[in-house]
């Protein structure tokens, strides 16, 4: 099975469809707002992009797509030797650039509607968005850049209920009819909050969010929020507007934003569609949280755990087994995803319980994401009038007792249980105990 878009041929492979559809009940019906950068629309990956916006369309997710013109503006310019004001929608537009903005958003706004009609889907531009003028901001007078004045949600609504994909371009207008030029990262940021979106995305040929050239996988927004008001300079220039509008758009009721590389094949699909991502996820709070395990948790912890079993970090537990013992078991969930756990089991004779289980997903180590789980679970314990909390391990041992404050425990004050353990393994486990209650 392919799809021909004019302009790439991508094979679609089955294996693809079984890692999607278990991610289908979670986003079906939910509102999703994606910013496609200029610089996407002109790079060699955006056939695949318009596949994948269309898997993502046809799963029953509802898209508004907005769009930037940066690049073709600056192109237009140059071919025309007309002085570019301001390219990226930040700062004063003047007459001749309004002129150049609506010449490249017809551009870009066909080529979208070109790439979505070639699999199938209809779309529209509408004029839902009203603007009105910046107007002058620090002395300097913005003349002909917008800013959004209302979004019509009705519009845009009844559009994607009718399975019609709106197409937002970054010229809006007043309600006298003037174009204005607005922000792509601006105007994905005002159209998230008025649908209520469940997540904007922003498509740009750069890896993500990147912190002094670091790349950044996920970060709270409040981290990043403490990035913008004291040390902005600190995330790179080209993902820098993103995230002052991811921020933004979190701020005002969307939980998530994700800045995406889109020169990545299949990396729109890859990042809603699977644990990790590929791309910088910014959230609110809900959006970590430890919480107990339940029955339908055994695959994702059984599965989760296998490779640290592999690999004797753990000590080996079966399916059956865990199940068994779900009770004990609680999960850190990222985005409803398990990606790490922990079990603690009472030793009631001993006063005590031991701490087992204690992994997190490769992705997200180096997070304090294991240290997190540790002090979640010893404070569990202390406030359940326990002791002493025990841990046995082989490869974690500098973990336990630099990081979270475990000792080695004397063979007199371990418990019988898990001296046998211990013993009877095969691993030569150490045996560590923190105190508690003290």
């Amino acid at each position: 099975m392919s799809a021909e878009t004019g302009e790439n041929t991508r094979e679609l492979n089955p294996a693809d469809l079984r890692g999607i559809l278990k991610y289908v009940p979670q986003w079906r019906n939910h509102t999703f707002v994606i910013a496609v950068d200029g610089a996407a629309v002109d790079g060699e990956a955006f056939g695949n992009l318009m596949l994948e916006i269309a898997v993502l369309h046809n799963l029953g997710i509802r898209l508004v797509l907005c769009h930037g013109i940066g690049l073709q503006l600056e192109r237009l310019g140059a071919g025309r030797g007309v002085a570019v004001s301001d390219a990226r929608g930040y700062g004063p537009t003047d007459g001749p650039t309004l002129e150049l903005a609506v010449a490249a958003a017809g551009e870009v706004t066909h080529r979208i509607m070109r790439g979505l009609t070639q699999h199938g889907l209809r779309c529209s531009t509408t004029n839902a968005v009203r603007g009105t003028e910046r107007g002058i901001i620090k002395g300097v007078d913005q003349q002909f850049a917008g800013k959004v004045e209302r979004v019509d949600t009705t519009v845009l609504t009844t559009l994607m209920e009718r399975e019609i994909i709106p197409v937002i371009s970054p010229l809006i207008y007043t309600r006298h009819g003037t174009a204005l030029r607005i922000n792509s990262d601006l105007l994905a940021s005002d159209l998230a909050i008025a649908l209520r979106a469940s997540k904007v995305v922003f498509l740009l040929p750069c890896p993500g969010l990147t912190v002094k050239g670091e790349f950044r996988l996920n970060m709270a927004v409040q981290e990043v929020r403490a990035l913008l008001d004291n040390s902005p300079g600190d995330i790179d220039a080209e993902v820098r507007s993103k995230a002052v509008h991811a921020v933004r758009t979190i701020e005002g009721g969307t939980p998530r934003a994700h800045i995406i590389d889109c020169r990545i094949h299949d990396g729109l699909l890859l990042e809603i569609f699977s644990k990790v991502g590929i791309g910088s996820m910014i959230h609110s709070n809900p959006y970590a949280r430890i919480r107990q395990a339940r029955r339908a948790d055994t695959g994702p912890i059984f599965n989760l755990t296998k490779a640290a079993v592999r690999n004797e970090e753990l000590r080996p537990r079966t399916r059956e087994a865990i199940e068994a013992e779900i009770g004990d078991y609680f999960v850190y969930e990222i985005d409803e995803s398990v990606i790490a756990c922990f079990r603690l089991t009472a030793l009631k004779a001993a006063g005590a319980c031991e701490l087992g289980s204690v992994f997190v997903h490769p992705a997200y180590q180096a997070r304090k994401i294991g240290q997190t789980l540790v002090e979640f679970a010893l404070d569990k314990a202390d406030k359940a009038g326990f002791k002493a909390v025990f841990a046995l391990t082989t490869q974690a041992i500098p973990f336990f007792k630099n990081v979270c404050g475990f000792r080695d425990a004397a063979a007199e004050e371990t418990p019988k249980h898990l001296r046998a353990t211990a013993a009877n393994a095969g691993r030569n486990s150490r045996v560590l105990v923190h105190d508690l209650g003290e």
